[in-house]
This record gives structure tokens, C-alpha cells and sequence, in this order.
């Protein structure tokens, strides 16, 4: 069976995946680009961009794992689209523009349902109101027998912890504080368990923990 994923998860110090205030011009709200400025310095992001160079080291090497192998993804409606100030429905697609870096179906995580979008690049948006077994369910069968990502944000990543359904995980520990906005580990307590943890750091100053289902 293909295996469910999470990659280049950064979290604050505190534990927060994302700050408070997202809007329009701010998706990770008052935490602004901080939590992944370690990603935007690497080979694989400035690819992503269609620009050469970036850095070859240890982050680049975590964040190169993110889309081989990958077959769907899973995201929150808050990662797909602002919480406040939403365009009006048909206009609003993604944060990312015509040509979003997924390449894959994307299942996103809504109480409102609407008409899937297809993007360029083979990427298709499908909105769905279903818990997370539901939505993996048929992720899985859009993946074709490859792996499924879950993407974010936090409340998403916690629901498929806490339901026992993520088999790999990559979190990214980003020494910042950030005090307020969506916590990743709340009611999470002993997830590690079932588990085996690795930890390696990097000179930009995060350090990269893997989780591994054993």
C-alpha cells in the first residue's frame, strides 16, 4: 500500500506551523516568510521557480524528498485559500498561479464543496467535505499506487496524526518564537510513540526530524 507523507513542515520553537493573521498578503499571517526562509536558499526551491543555483547542502537535501514518488496531495482549506478576505468563488486559484508545483491531484479539505479546478501541469484541485480516512481514501486511488502528501496546514497534518494515518514525517524545527497562531502538537501527547525519531542539524540553523512508522 503507498505510504502517506508529510515534508518540509516548519514549526517555530514554540511549536506553531503557521502565525496568527493569515490574509491575502500574508498566507503564514504575522510570521511572515520565517518559517521557511532555510527552504527558499535551496537548489530545490529555486527549481521550483524555474531558476538556477541554490544551495546543494543539507537543508536541499530533505527538501529534495518532497515530490519524488508522490501521487495526490492533502491540504487544508487555509492552505489553499486565505481564512478572512476570500475572493469571490471562481476567482480565487491558489496561491501559486496557473501553473501550481503539485502536478498531481490535490484534495483539499473543505466544509464548503465546489467544482474541482484544473490547473496547468497536470495539477487539479478537488474540494471535499469527508474526515480523514474519507479523503485518503480516495486520494489514494487518484495516486495510481504511489504515495500521497499531506501538505498542510497544522489542524490538517494534527487530524491524520491523530488518526494514526502518517506513516513518514518530516518537521522542520525553525529557531524563532512566535508566541500566537495555529500550534501543530496540540493534543498530540506521546505521538511520537510508534515512532522512530532522527534529528540532524543543519548549519542555517534548523534542524530537520524525521518520524518513521516502525
Amino acid at each position: 500500500m503507498s505510504r502517506v507523507r508529510v515534508h518540509n513542515f516548519s514549526v517555530s520553537l514554540d511549536g506553531f506551523g503557521t502565525g496568527e493573521g493569515q490574509s491575502l498578503e500574508t498566507p503564514f499571517g504575522h510570521a511572515g516568510h520565517r518559517l521557511n526562509e532555510w527552504f527558499f536558499d535551496t537548489r530545490t526551491f529555486r527549481q521550483m521557480q524555474g531558476k538556477p543555483g541554490g544551495s546543494t547542502g543539507v537543508d536541499d537535501s530533505f527538501a529534495s524528498n518532497w515530490g519524488p514518488g508522490i501521487g495526490a496531495e492533502i491540504m487544508g482549506r487555509n492552505k489553499f485559500e486565505p481564512v478572512s478576505g476570500r475572493p469571490t468563488e471562481g476567482e480565487w486559484r491558489g496561491w501559486w498561479g496557473d501553473d501550481p508545483p503539485f502536478h498531481t491531484p490535490v484534495f483539499v479539505l473543505t466544509h464548503e464543496p465546489r467544482p474541482s479546478i484544473e490547473m496547468a501541469g497536470g495539477t487539479t484541485f478537488h474540494f471535499v467535505d469527508a474526515s480523514p480516512a474519507e479523503v485518503l481514501e480516495r486520494a489514494r486511488e487518484a495516486a495510481g499506487g504511489l504515495d500521497v502528501r499531506i501538505g498542510g496546514g497544522p489542524s490538517t497534518v494534527r487530524q491524520f496524526l491523530a488518526a494514526g494515518l502518517i506513516d513518514q514525517m518530516h518537521v522542520v524545527i525553525v529557531p524563532i518564537v512566535l508566541e500566537r497562531g495555529e500550534r501543530l502538537w496540540d493534543g498530540l501527547e506521546a505521538v511520537e510513540q510508534g515512532f522512530a525519531v532522527e534529528a540532524v542539524s543543519s548549519p542555517s540553523g534548523v534542524t530537520h526530524v524525521t518520524f518513521t512508522r516502525e
